[in-house]
């Protein structure tokens, strides 16, 4: 078979790991061909690719990032004539049989689309968000976790030296895992996630108890998508949308850094942490994961699956329908929450 393999969305660590694992296991177990589609569905739209060999992912298992590239254009916008037809020309043009898409909801999502239309598809789930269903863990949440884990730990040691509120901006749009494991493990001294509004009082209050009991310092830890419960802080910038419609975000750490100062009187500084969650070296567990998801997707295209995405179930790699995977978003486990909340009142 000629498979096509692409990665679309955010970059996140284990996305070449799993590249690797494909191609390793197409043309060692199978002598499958694989075509890299460059910078996600833009690649497919535009035929832009290259043929992957054993030589050309030699070296990447460690590397973040993505050899292929990747952007957040969608085949089913508005602004893009005849999406399905550009792809099925491109598949076409190239004899390739079948695709694995790597990526997040929205990756995905057109995966799910064009299966819909007759264009086999396997999905790889990816996203430091950690927020796709039908699978207990994706590509790169668990390196993100570490990344903002060690970053709480360095802002601990200014946040005392200076008897500072230190506010700590992460990832999560829908759900909260990354700042609730971070947190959790990085010892924060309050958590707000998406999935919880939080009311700024009740954190003004639960910081100046703290300060009472001698307790100099405290460290906020907020996702982006974390929203006040009566809607009295501003976190959004209206009219800024991606090619999937989602209104960007960010900002809510530089709004609530102002808001405690004043309510409290404790000097405050907010620290957006951004794309530095992306970045650098996977961890074991990443790879490891990536590298059985890869496998696990070239066998399932390789056996004329289609329209459904492998994930972690557990200690075993499963398949499940796309749409299982693009169902509600999976939000944090509340006993994880609850666990948190022990050590932030």
């Amino acid at each position: 078979m000629r498979i096509g393999l692409l990665t679309g969305g955010g970059d996140c660590p284990g996305l070449n790991a799993a590249i690797r694992a494909i191609v390793r296991c197409g043309l060692k177990r199978s002598e499958h061909t694989l075509v890299g589609f460059r910078n996600g569905w833009a690649g497919v739209l535009e035929d832009d690719a290259h043929e992957l060999t054993l030589a050309s992912t030699a070296g990447i298992l460690a590397r973040g990032g993505t050899i292929l590239g990747t952007s957040r254009t969608n085949p089913f916008a508005a602004e893009v004539p005849d999406g399905v037809g550009q792809v099925r020309r491109t598949l076409g043009a190239r004899a390739v049989d079948g695709l694995i898409a790597i990526g997040g909801e929205d990756t995905l999502g057109v995966a799910m689309r064009l299966h819909d239309e007759g264009i086999p598809v396997i999905g790889v789930p990816k996203t430091i968000d950690n927020d796709l269903g039908g699978t207990d863990t994706t590509i790169g949440y668990d390196t993100a976790v570490q990344i903002v884990t060690e970053a709480i730990d360095r802002l601990h040691t200014t946040a005392e030296s200076h008897n500072r509120v230190m506010v700590v901006e992460v990832m999560g749009r829908h759900a909260g895992w990354i700042a609730t494991s971070a947190g959790l493990g990085g010892g924060a001294d309050v958590i707000l996630v998406p999935e919880r509004p939080f009311d700024i009082d009740e954190v003004c209050a639960h910081l100046r108890s703290r300060h009472a009991r001698g307790r100099n310092f405290s460290i906020v830890v907020v996702a982006e998508g974390a929203i006040p419960r009566e809607g009295t802080i501003e976190t959004r910038t209206a009219g800024t949308f991606d090619a999937f419609g989602h209104i960007r975000l960010g900002g809510i750490g530089v709004m609530l850094e102002p808001e405690i100062e004043s309510r409290t009187g404790f000097e405050t500084r907010a620290t957006i942490l951004g794309h530095v969650q992306r970045g650098g070296t996977p961890t074991s567990f990443d790879r490891v994961l990536a590298t059985r998801l890869g496998v696990a997707a070239l066998e399932a295209i390789a056996a004329g699956k289609g329209g459904r995405m492998v994930g972690l179930r557990g200690t075993e790699i499963v398949d499940v329908p796309l749409s299982e995977a693009l169902g509600e978003p999976k939000l944090v486990d509340p006993e994880l929450y609850r666990t948190a909340e022990i050590f932030f009142g």
